[in-house]
Formats: C-alpha cells, structure tokens, sequence
C-alpha cells in the first residue's frame, strides 16, 4: 500500500480489514519507533499474512530508505531497520547556457539545488535577468549512499561558486549545519544567513495572493516553505526572541528581534524549543520550534516572515536582514573557505582522471 493524499496509517489498515483492536496495538508498536504525524504521501505500508490470512508482518517504509518492522504476535514488537550506508563526497564543474535547473539536470546533478541556490543568493543574483549563457558553477556536496550506489538521503550541499559576468559568488556552509551560511564577493564576506528550514521546497512567494482557506485574495506577507511536521525550524540571523506564542491565523509562533528595526517570525509551528523565553539571545542557525500546521494552514509548513520597521518585506530579496551577520562566523568561514576550494578541485580533477580513463578503456 502507498500513502497517499490524506490517507492516515488508521485508514490503510482499516482498507485491509485489520479489526480496530489489531489496527491500535499496530499503531502503537510503531509509534515506539517512529512518530505517525510525520506520514506523508510516498511512503509504503506492506502487510504480510499467514496461510490463514493472519496478520504475522507489517513494514513501514519511510524517507532515505529507512523501515518500520513489526512483528505480529500476542503483543506486537517493533524494530527500525536501517540501510548500510556511508557519506560520499560529490564535485561538479558545470557550464550554465540555458538555466541553474538545465544545467545541473544535464551534468547529472540534484536539481534541487537550484531552489536553494536561488533562496541564498536572492538580493545578489537575478537568475532570469542575469545570466546570459556560459557562466561557470562550481558545487560540492554529500550524499549518502548504500554499497549499491542508491541514495539513503537528500544530498548536501557544502560548497557553491558561480562566476557571472566578472563577478565570483561562492557559498560555504558550515561543517555542523547548525550554524549561519556565508556568502563571498570575490574572495570578501558578503554577508551570513541562515535559510530557516534546510533543502525545503519554498511553495508560497511574498506578494498577493488567493488565500487557500479564506479565498479572498490578499496580501501574502511572508513566504511559505513546504516540510514535514516535526521538521526543525531555525533563526536566520542572530537575535533576541521578543514574542512566544500564538497569534490568530499564524497558530504557535515565534518572533525574534534583530537590532531595532528587523523581526522575524516564524509561524504554524508544531511546538517550540524547550526552554526557548522571550529575552533570549539565539544565534543564526539556532533551533528554535517545528515545522507545523498550526491557525490557518492547509498542511504542515512553515510561514516565514521578515518586518522592517513594522513593514512586510520580502524575505528572499530584502538585503537589511542579511547584513546583520555575526563576524566570529565570518572569520571561521574565511578559513573554510580555502580549505573547501582544495577539496572541490581535488575532488573534480580525480573524478576527471577516472572518466578519461573509462573513456580510454571503452576505446
């Protein structure tokens, strides 16, 4: 059975005929293991039957290749199975004509680094206007891969470089990922900045729009990132939280303050950071809630929100956000920065050697 749009694990067993009592102690045995709100379309449920059509079985499989196992007996026990699997590091050296997205689908590249691409080096780089055909992007990522080559998990990227008209861009994330992204200028800080959620689908942009639950069309103040409930949602920028709790339509939110004149605020969250208190200082990058679908929200997602004096801006083009950087983060990244341009041309000269030789070989 593959779930799909509001199908609950309740629902498919109850499809299978498996009675009410057997459908809660089943439910119960993988909630020990693996949390149930966090179900979503893609996923699989397979249920294994005896010669009598007796439940003995039942798997759960999940993201990254991950599995709830149960075992059917007088009372169900539960194990999570997980894939061997180990870190790879990955290198590109792409040439863009067309668009990022053309260009990394035809070098074989996740596609879906173009969205965080766009999302870092929005205010910087006009993707539609500025690129004219022949600009250079350099990448350099992990994946987590089984001794078969499929991969457990999303990739990550570590390193980006574009050069654009006589400009060289580059992005460093941190080694941890927990702490703010680094933007260079030609070999300068640009600027350090934190996405809220990391490698989520932005599914709702600033500006007007038809409401999905009111209908009316109005004003969007924020955008909106598309994630599993429970996701981890972080500050973008350091600052001081200024607001917990809930607002009407925005259901649990947290608001922190950046200097006198910047807010941020995070909305539709499942729960909040144990501990996390108005007054207290959080860096970019920082933990701060869940993803969730709390107020006015037709699913779990995260609303992000940036105020300028009081003001809306859009979060993906406003500059005054990111420019409130943390300089011991930008000076760490200095040093990384070298460090990880060695390995991405390392990494892209031996993947080089090995293709000629295939190529050699094939002749």
């Amino acid at each position: 059975m593959t779930v799909e749009a509001g199908d609950t694990f309740d629902s498919l067993l109850s499809g299978a005929e498996i009675d009410a009592q057997l459908r809660s102690e089943l439910a119960l045995a993988v909630q020990a293991e693996y949390d149930l709100r966090q179900l979503r379309p893609g996923h699989r449920l397979v249920l294994e039957r005896d010669g009598q059509g007796t439940p003995r079985r039942l798997t759960l499989d999940v993201d990254g290749g991950v599995q709830i196992e149960v075992v059917v007996d007088e009372t169900p026990s539960s194990r999570t199975i997980r894939p061997e699997a180990e870190d790879v590091e990955r290198a590109a050296d792409i040439t863009v004509e067309r668009s990022i997205f053309a260009a990394l689908d035809e070098a074989g590249a996740p596609v879906r680094f173009s969205v965080e691409l766009a999302q870092m080096l929005a205010g910087v780089v006009d993707f539609r206007r500025d690129l004219s055909g022949g600009e250079r992007l350099e990448l350099l990522w992990r994946e987590r891969l089984t001794p078969e080559g499929e991969r457990v998990s999303e990739p990550v990227l570590t390193y980006a470089a574009l050069r654009i008209q006589d400009r060289r861009l580059e992005i460093v994330w941190p080694e941890n990922d927990t702490r703010g992204v680094t933007i260079f200028e030609d070999g300068e800080v640009l600027r350090v900045v934190s996405a809220p959620i990391e490698g989520a689908r932005l599914s709702s942009v600033f500006g007007r729009r038809k409401h999905p639950i009111l209908g009316s069309v109005r004003m969007h103040t924020g955008v909106d990132y598309a994630a599993p409930r429970g996701t981890p949602v972080m500050a973008t920028a350091p600052g001081r939280v200024s607001f917990v709790g809930r607002r009407s339509g925005y259901g649990r939110v947290v608001e922190i303050k950046h200097g006198a004149d910047i807010m941020t605020r995070y909305a539709h969250l499942s729960g909040v950071t144990d501990g996390l208190e108005r007054g207290q200082r959080v860096d970019a990058g920082e933990v701060i809630g869940a993803v969730g679908s709390t107020g006015l929200a037709t699913g779990p997602n995260l609303h992000y929100e940036v105020r300028a004096e009081g003001r809306p801006v859009d979060p993906l083009d406003d500059e005054r956000l990111a420019r409130r950087s943390d300089p011991e983060l930008a000076a760490a990244a200095l040093e990384r920065l070298e460090k990880i341009r060695l390995a991405h041309r390392q990494l892209v000269r031996g993947e080089t050697e090995v293709a000629r030789r295939d190529d050699h070989d094939r002749t």
